[in-house]
């Protein structure tokens, strides 16, 4: 999933009040119309400017675009992505010929551009307005998304009220979501409405929260420009706006960000709870069974602590216990407390350096001394509630840093299958399971290493190419047992047949072979046929 890489307008730029977004269906539909006749898309825009020029905006410098620009004819493509994209004025001659249909003044009332207060022939950016593409598992598609302007832009901090665009978290969230029919989705903390028009994509309706009137305006125009019908979107914070309500799945990047409770610390409503420490993600996560249907899921990310003598997978464990719910968690990253006050911080807009990012260093590790948080985790959150007289079959918490296999739909069919595998083992105990056929899944491969001069390899490995890319050290049985799951034999006859060939006794070779069977199904790297 990618979008158009953007850089601000620099320093000095003068403090605006916050612009209130919202236009009429017609309005919005002749702004959809401009946009596309100008082909304001990703790849149109990248090229503009060319690969190094598009590299160096994500970096942060929009020197080599606006080189580019300059070497080419003002044209209304140019023009969008010069105010949307890079941040800057143009003229209002120019910004008129990139509305021709919408017309400027409709455009000015949406509340995306304003008149420069100190040149009337000058409009300049009141939002970031950009292209967006995707690929899941109905195929590509591609977005216009509209949030607020960053601190690049804006020459200073972000307001506390900020309505966070695309970004990693976004995209890793979208991509989590099962590629599966439902009826009903709730998407909690909507922040600009993207993970809700995901998730419309395989849903009949969906319902869309925040605690932020003013990112509910920016997801609803957002949907509205788009043409996505089906939300709702509801004003309150957590699960207080769809109470008494369940949900087929829940889907949440909720604000999570840990903070501290302090005078003169800023409360960012994209990222901060209002919660001390991690009690938001605990609030969320123990909700989910009293908003989720039977059967349904959820996909979250989230933080947690570790606290000093506390595993921080421990204490996620802990919000699971005596529920019904299904549990897979996977810690992806775990900073020290400097190391996550600096990220929160600058994310915010304060630089290093200064006597603003000192103070603020030390409320966040006082805080973190305080409470005797040694660390804290970061990953993915992945809920099934059992079906009515169910228990939970999956409680998986583990760390998974290393890189991904090849996802290009984002992990959403990976989670699905792991589900769908953890039910198929919980109602096959050993004995069903060694008259079941199984098969290797098509993206496996094997590794064998050598010492020189030496027939027989001295390591293999079992290697996933897609979901988690699980890499699964395999002694001889172990691989010649993946090697024969063709679907052809069951378990116990491709292990009876192991046990004959190398002289060892088959219930023992069972004891081996049967838990590293239903570790390989659930990872994905075997499939039931």
């Amino acid at each position: 999933m990618s979008t158009v890489p953007g850089a601000g307008a620099g320093a000095g730029a003068a403090v605006h009040t916050l612009p209130d977004i919202g236009a009429d269906p017609a309005a919005t539909t002749a702004l959809a119309a401009d946009l596309d006749a100008a082909g304001f898309t990703v790849d149109r825009v990248d090229a503009l400017w060319g690969t190094e020029a598009a590299a160096s905006l994500h970096r942060g410098s929009r020197v080599a675009a606006l080189r580019a620009l300059a070497a080419r004819e003002t044209s209304p493509l140019g023009t969008l992505a010069t105010l949307f994209v890079l941040g800057l004025p143009t003229s209002r001659a120019d910004a008129a010929a990139a509305f021709p249909t919408a017309g400027l003044d409709a455009v000015v009332a949406a509340g995306l551009l304003r008149v420069c207060d100190t040149d009337a022939a000058v409009v300049e950016p009141t939002v970031d307005l950009r292209p967006y593409a995707f690929v899941d598992d109905l195929g590509a598609g591609s977005w216009w998304i509209v949030s607020d302007l960053g601190e690049l832009a804006l020459g200073h901090a972000i307001s506390e009220e900020h309505v966070l665009g695309i970004g990693g978290a976004t995209t890793t969230l979208s991509g989590l979501q099962l590629p599966v029919p439902v009826r009903t989705v709730l998407d909690l903390g909507t922040g600009c409405g993207i993970q809700a028009m995901h998730a419309r994509r395989f849903a009949e309706h969906v319902v869309a929260t925040d605690i932020s009137r003013r990112a509910l305006d920016i997801a609803r125009f957002n949907a509205q420009l788009n043409g996505i019908d089906g939300i709702d979107f509801r004003y309150g914070s957590l699960f207080e706006p769809v109470a008494g309500e369940r949900f087929d799945r829940i889907v949440s990047n909720p604000p999570f960000v840990i903070t501290p409770r302090r005078p003169g610390v800023p409360s960012y409503e994209y990222r901060d709870g209002g919660m001390v420490g991690d009690a938001l993600v605990e609030t969320v996560l123990r909700g989910l069974s009293d908003h989720l249907e039977p059967g349904g899921t959820a996909q979250l990310l989230g933080n947690w602590e570790y606290h000093w003598g506390v595993d921080g997978l421990d204490r996620v464990r802990g919000w699971f216990a005596d529920t019904d719910l299904d549990a897979w968690v996977i810690e992806r990253e775990r900073q020290d407390p400097t190391s996550y006050a600096e990220t929160w911080i600058r994310d915010g807009g304060t630089k290093p350096g200064t006597p603003e990012f000192d103070t603020l260093m030390g409320a966040w590790l006082d805080d973190f001394a305080d409470r005797r948080v040694t660390g804290v985790g970061f990953g993915y959150v992945v809920v099934r509630r059992a079906l009515p007289g169910g228990t939970a079959s999956l409680r998986r918490f583990e760390r998974v840093p290393e890189t991904l296999g090849s996802n290009p739909a984002g992990l959403g069919a990976t989670v699905a299958r792991v589900l769908d595998a953890a039910a198929w083992l919980a109602d096959h105990d050993d004995a069903a399971l060694a008259v079941a056929h199984l098969t290797v899944a098509g993206d496996v491969t094997e590794e064998r290493y050598y010492w020189p001069g030496n027939d027989d390899p001295t390591v293999m490995t079992l290697v996933q190419g897609g979901g988690l890319g699980r890499r699964v050290d395999a002694d001889t049985a172990l691989a010649a047992f993946v090697g024969a799951c063709d679907g052809d034999l069951s378990v116990a006859a491709i292990v009876g047949a192991l046990a004959q060939i190398t002289g060892v006794d088959e219930q023992v070779l069972a004891a081996d072979l049967l838990p590293a069977a239903r570790d390989l199904v659930l990872d994905g790297l075997l499939l039931p046929a």
